[in-house]
């Protein structure tokens, strides 16, 4: 999108971040690695009229297969998803607690915002990848009158209580929507990316599309996870950068790493108005000069050495045939490189938003 195609009032009702607009420095790429305590799922038979009320009706008795975990280098998984190839990342109690980390990074870089279009008082809201269901239940706690449902692969992580008015229900968001035409205002997509395959983007965002209302929102928030460094002093011999081109190298045959920063046309594709992007780049430790961000780095240290070892263990192992050994010592240099100020290191983190006209 062009500045010049941008109104006044665009760019001010969103502004919930840190960052420039649309591009950042030293993006490197590879060419050669181009409800209640309720768990419910949706139905393959939901109802698609004006008239559905129930979040829960429509909804079948949950498969005991997603329910069943298997055990991997000491860290537990979804046997249906790792099969299945859905989603490669743990689903055990310490992501859990990375994963609220990580909540408690964004909400200081979007300064406790958790939605960024004009929303006032939406009646109701979809999250997309619900994972802990933190920002879930903030939503319905800050709303009550406003019907929340979530929506995961995994009903693993879900958090033991729950608002009345959340609902979370568990289905592959790589199958098509069943939920009515024009039936929310908003619906928040965040950090699907590693769980969505590549060729499902484009009707995905037909499907956000269908099911919200019109003149309704939807925001995106994914992260490139493919280190960067603020000043350019991450080579190819960094362990960062080879955790980088092997975690992007083990996934992008059906998944897509790089969608954050398609969001805007693919948004813009799918017939979206009022199209806004941002990248903020989110420091992985306290390195930056700027209070601020100084603060946000500091907190996301311990996401980042975390997310480093979670999210590649199963797929730079499973898939690249890693040894424990292998893996371990990349790992361990990584997180000495996040802890180096020097290199400046940051993930590129892409927010969208968009509106149905």
């Amino acid at each position: 999108m062009t500045e010049a195609s941008r109104t006044t009032a665009e760019v001010h009702i969103f502004n919930p971040c840190i960052g420039p607009w649309t591009r950042g420095p030293y993006v490197i790429e590879y060419d050669a690695i181009l409800s209640n305590g309720k768990i419910i799922p949706l139905s393959a038979s939901g109802s698609n009229s004006a008239g559905y009320k129930n979040p829960e009706s429509g909804t079948t008795e949950l498969d005991e297969s997603f329910l069943e975990l298997v055990t991997y280098q000491g860290r537990e998984f979804q046997k249906y998803s790792v099969e299945n190839n859905i989603y490669l990342g743990p689903v055990d109690d310490d992501e859990i607690e990375r994963l609220e980390v990580q909540h408690q990074v964004l909400s200081e870089v979007f300064e406790n915002r958790l939605i960024f279009p004009p929303v006032p008082g939406p009646k109701r809201v979809l999250d997309c990848g619900y994972g802990n269901g933190t920002w879930a239940v903030e939503v319905a706690e800050q709303y009550p009158s406003c019907d929340v449902i979530g929506i995961d692969i995994s009903p693993h992580m879900k958090p033991d209580e729950t608002p009345e008015n959340l609902w979370l229900q568990v289905d592959d968001l790589n199958r098509p929507f069943t939920f009515p035409t024009n039936y929310f205002d908003l619906v928040n997509s965040r950090l699907v990316a590693s769980g969505l395959d590549k060729t499902r983007w484009p009707r995905y965002m037909q499907d956000i599309k269908r099911t919200l209302k019109r003149g309704g929102w939807v925001q995106m928030v994914e992260m490139y996870l493919n280190v960067q460094s603020d000043n350019g002093t991450i080579t190819e011999e960094n362990a960062l950068r080879k955790w980088s081109k092997r975690y992007v190298e083990a996934i992008e045959e059906s998944k897509d790493p790089r969608v954050g920063m398609k969001l805007g046309n693919l948004l813009s594709s799918a017939g979206f108005v009022n199209v806004e992007t941002r990248l903020i780049n989110l420091p992985l430790s306290a390195w930056p000069v700027d209070p601020r961000l100084r603060e946000i780095g500091a907190m996301n240290r311990n996401n980042a050495h975390r997310l480093l070892r979670s999210l590649a263990l199963y797929p730079l192992m499973e898939r690249l045939h890693l040894s424990q050994e292998q893996f371990e010592t990349l790992v361990t240099q990584a997180h000495a490189e996040i802890d180096n100020p020097s290199l400046k290191a940051y993930f590129p983190l892409y927010v969208s938003i968009g509106r149905k006209p």
